[in-house]
C-alpha cells in the first residue's frame, strides 16, 4: 500500500497551481483532461462533468487540483477544524516570516490571530483552504520533518 495523492478542488487552476509552485515549491508533474464517462461515476458528479485535473509533485507528495467547468458547482465555505474529515495540510518551511509575506501575493490570507511565536501559522489558500506552516528548526533537514 501506498498514498497515491490527495485531492484539492479549485475555483481556477492557473491560481492554484501558481500558489503552490511559488509558495511551496511543488513542481508539475502532469495534467489529465478526465472523460466525463469515467469520472461521472467514480466521484458521483453528474454529467457533464468537465473535470481537469493539475498534478503537482514535492518530495514524492503528490497534490492534485481538481477543476470543475461546470454549472452547479458548491460553493466555497471555510469548514470548521473539528469538523470531521481533512482539515489542513502542514509545510515545514525554513523561514515563516518571509513565507507569510508571500501569502497574499499568491492570492491566500494568513490568518494573523493565529500566530504562535513565530512558530507556527494558518493560512488560507486562494480557494480557502487551511494550511499550517511550521518553522524548520535550525540545522534540520526537510527530510526529518515528520520523524519521531
Amino acid at each position: 500500500m501506498a498514498v497515491n495523492h490527495v485531492g484539492h478542488c479549485v475555483r481556477d487552476l492557473a491560481v492554484a497551481q501558481r500558489f503552490y509552485v511559488e509558495m511551496f515549491g511543488f513542481r508539475m508533474r502532469n495534467e489529465l483532461a478526465v472523460p466525463d464517462a469515467a469520472a461521472s461515476p467514480l466521484l458521483r458528479v453528474p454529467e457533464p462533468v468537465g473535470l481537469y485535473a493539475v498534478y503537482l509533485e514535492l518530495d514524492g507528495f503528490v497534490l492534485e487540483l481538481l477543476h470543475f467547468d461546470r454549472a452547479g458547482n458548491s460553493p466555497r465555505r471555510d469548514r470548521d477544524l473539528t469538523e470531521p474529515g481533512l482539515t489542513h495540510l502542514s509545510f515545514a518551511v525554513d523561514d515563516l516570516d518571509a513565507a507569510c509575506a508571500r501569502v497574499a501575493d499568491l492570492g491566500g490570507e494568513v490568518l494573523e490571530d493565529t500566530v504562535v511565536a513565530h512558530r507556527a501559522v494558518m493560512i488560507r489558500d486562494p480557494d480557502g483552504q487551511l494550511l499550517e506552516l511550521l518553522q524548520l528548526r535550525w540545522g534540520q533537514r526537510r527530510a526529518d520533518v515528520g520523524r519521531a
